[in-house]
């Protein structure tokens, strides 16, 4: 059922796009550091929504690998921690 429902998903979204290209398939020219292209603007709408999402997904990776670094510093401390509180329970209490 899951499957089914993903596939109706992706098929309605390749609808909705291949609508969005038709209804602005305008050429637009598109000026840059190096030159200019005369390109359809979909075209530059999705390449700038494709360009956001490399972006965001650079960005987040870069949060999660150092959050997966403090996860391995607290993991070590507390294993350290436990290893201390099992060695006090060891010893004999002194009077």
């Amino acid at each position: 059922m899951g499957r089914l429902v993903g596939f109706l998903f992706l098929l309605v979204l390749l609808v909705l796009g291949l609508s969005f290209a038709v209804l602005n398939s305008q050429q637009v020219s598109l000026n840059y550091y190096f030159g200019y292209l005369d390109i359809p603007l979909s075209m530059i709408v999705v390449l700038s929504l494709a360009v956001g999402a490399v972006i965001g997904v650079l960005v987040s990776a870069g949060l999660m690998l150092r959050l997966k670094a403090q996860t391995r510093q607290l993991r070590r401390k507390l294993r350290n921690a436990e290893k201390d509180s099992d060695q006090l329970r060891v010893l004999p209490a002194q009077e």
